[in-house]
């Protein structure tokens, strides 16, 4: 094969790249923009009812948590891509761009049940979360944008800064609010009563 045709060849190869990415992130726009709708269908508020257009919150025990774009739980998010990045590459016969697609799918998924009442009620009851009253469709977006900025890191980074970026993620969440992606977990399935009062305090 000539130098032209190998060119022509690797073009190709770029382009339908280039093409498969804009249509997976199309794609991934499109289920935001039907999270959007669900939620608001659902009667969720776009921002926080203070008003104040500070984009971050930092204190949990607020009713500014969830209501803004970035809160504590905004790591957590980004291991949720991380662990969706992982566990998608055991899936025999799926390639990348479906991969990310059932990532996205699964966190925008999982942020319509977590504003369900079901979901808002077992927080209150089960875990350190008793004032909880849901996301704003703004934080829900955001938590979104988190798993899939997760889920990039482990494709660009690889497996040992992934296991890094979990560990230091969970460690520094369970310090600081003493609350984490599997404590969170742990105490919505199957509360320990213990930990609750721990937190809590």
């Amino acid at each position: 094969m000539n130098t032209r045709s190998s060119d022509t060849l690797g073009n190709s190869h770029d382009r339908s790249r280039g093409d498969q990415s804009w249509r997976a992130a199309s794609v991934a726009a499109l289920m935001i923009a039907g999270m959007v709708l669900v939620l608001a269908g659902m009667g969720r508020q776009f921002w926080c009812e203070c008003g104040a257009w500070v984009p971050w919150s930092w204190d949990i025990w607020t009713a500014h948590n969830s209501q803004h774009l970035i809160d504590p739980y905004f790591f957590s998010h980004v291991l949720h891509g991380v662990l969706f990045f992982w566990g998608l590459l055991w899936v025999p016969r799926l390639n990348r761009t479906w991969r990310f697609l059932i990532a996205v799918g699964l966190e925008v998924s999982w942020e319509i049940l977590e504003n369900s009442p079901l979901i808002i009620e077992r927080y209150r009851e089960a875990t350190m979360a008793v004032g909880y009253t849901g996301d704003s469709i703004a934080n829900s977006v955001t938590d979104v944008a988190a798993c899939m900025l997760g889920y990039w890191f482990s494709s660009r980074f690889g497996w040992r800064w992934s296991v890094a970026l979990f560990v230091l993620s969970e460690i520094v969440m369970l310090i600081t609010i003493r609350d984490n992606l599997l404590l969170n977990v742990l105490m919505l399935v199957s509360p320990i009563p213990a930990i609750q009062e721990w937190q809590s305090v």
